[in-house]
């Protein structure tokens, strides 16, 4: 199916499901696999390519107008898988650059940026993901796609894209050799307003060079610069 009938209510239903639960699918495989650490050289280029084809079947599905499930209740898909192991994984893989800062929502005004973890997100999005796949494998096509779309416009999709922004501006930072800005102690239990100061952290206090995160992290400088 072409994204120019994507809004054609006669076209197969399937035809979208497939494209998007192979793109869903073919992500969480690939992001599990980063996290074992077999690689860690390419984890962050790797998944800044991972995230970002993930985001262009959440594109497609934002896109879409509004998929409604067959039934009222959403059935029960069973006890969610843990995740604390990949979240665990990602944090000591990305360690020291894990903790970035966002703002929850752009169009708020005066908004004021948040601590956020590479770890959290990647962890978040694959449980949010997997519990649409348990629907689409139980053969509940139209249930899967509900809820992937409306976990897209709630959860997983903004997590995502924060993310992708996240992993962007590192290898922007060092490919372009642009030391990073001090993170002052920025943490996930605190603000970034000076509150908490005592719960920060502190191996994330000072200045994270360029030169000191490219290798272990599989970035190269380029050419000229």
């Amino acid at each position: 199916m072409s994204d120019a009938t994507l809004h054609d209510a006669r076209q197969n239903p399937d035809d979208f499901a497939v494209s998007i639960s192979d793109s869903i699918e073919s992500f969480i495989v690939a992001v599990t696999e980063v996290a074992k650490g077999d690689e860690p050289d390419s984890a962050v280029p790797f998944l800044l390519l991972e995230v970002s084809q993930l985001l262009l079947a959440g594109g497609r599905l934002g896109a879409h107008e509004d998929i409604v499930p067959d039934e009222r209740y959403e059935p029960d898909t069973g006890p969610e898988p843990d995740v604390d192991d990949l979240r665990e994984r990602f944090a000591a893989l990305l360690d020291p650059v894990d903790i970035y800062s966002e703002v929850f929502d752009p169009y708020v005004p005066r908004s004021e940026p948040v601590a956020c973890r590479i770890s959290d997100d990647l962890a978040d999005i694959i449980t949010d993901l997997r519990h649409g796949l348990a629907h689409y494998r139980a053969g509940r096509i139209v249930e899967a796609l509900w809820w992937w779309q409306f976990s897209y416009l709630t959860n997983w999709g903004p997590t995502a894209s924060a993310a992708l922004r996240a992993l962007q501006s590192l290898v922007a930072h060092v490919r372009l050799d642009q030391p990073l800005d001090e993170l002052d102690g920025l943490d996930t239990d605190s603000g970034v307003n000076g509150d908490g100061d005592e719960e920060r952290l502190a191996e994330e206090a000072g200045k994270v060079m360029a030169a000191e995160i490219a290798a272990p992290l599989g970035l190269r400088e380029l050419r000229g610069t």
